[in-house]
């Protein structure tokens, strides 16, 4: 399967530990790939408070497509598993320099030249442009794209991470959903 993310995101954030947690449970393989909210959002005005972390952000797929283009899915994994830690779990803001402490932390230093490498823009919006085909219109990150489905879905938004007995429960509910065409959207108000 494939999981588009946006470093960004808290609801993306506990999405992907949920999937890590079934995707060890059922034997899976996750592909990490990006979903870029700062194309999403091309051309609209931006909060002064969100452009440093979408910047942030922006620089951590690059290199999560870097890796990627290696076939180094697991450093991926294991790159956003130390940012979002930082950023989603102790509260650190989303900031060039924790992204770079991320990278270093996953061991990932020998790619972290990408961070800043605008030649991998074209490999990130190309994934997110996947994604958005896959699942889109009117979706935000995560898109979880299931092989042999004929598209991709946009979540599931988390309130919580479910243990790891739970989450297997989500999981096998949510692959006929995923396999059926003529499914589009479950959908609940957040409080």
């Amino acid at each position: 399967m494939t999981f588009h993310f946006d470093p960004v995101c808290p609801w993306t954030w506990r999405a992907s530990r949920w999937l890590v947690n079934v995707a060890d449970a059922r034997g899976l393989t996750i592909e990490w790939r990006s979903f870029s909210l700062a194309v999403l959002n091309e051309g609209k005005e931006i909060p002064e408070a969100y452009r440093e972390p979408m910047a942030a952000s922006s620089r951590a797929l690059r290199l999560v497509e870097a890796l990627h283009a290696k076939g180094r899915d697991k450093d991926a994994a294991a790159f956003y598993t130390e940012l979002g830690t930082r950023v989603h779990k102790d509260g650190a803001p989303l900031t060039g320099e924790v992204v770079a402490e991320a990278a270093e932390a996953a061991g990932v230093v020998d790619a972290a030249s990408a961070l800043d490498d605008a030649s991998w823009d074209a490999a990130v919006r190309a994934a997110h442009d996947r994604a958005f085909s896959s699942a889109g219109p009117d979706i935000g990150s995560p898109v979880v794209i299931l092989e042999g489905a004929g598209r991709g879905l946009h979540g599931p938004i988390l309130s919580e991470i479910p243990g790891v007995e739970d989450g297997v429960r989500l999981w096998d509910s949510l692959v006929p959903l995923f396999r059926s065409p003529i499914f589009f959207e479950v959908k609940r108000g957040r409080p």
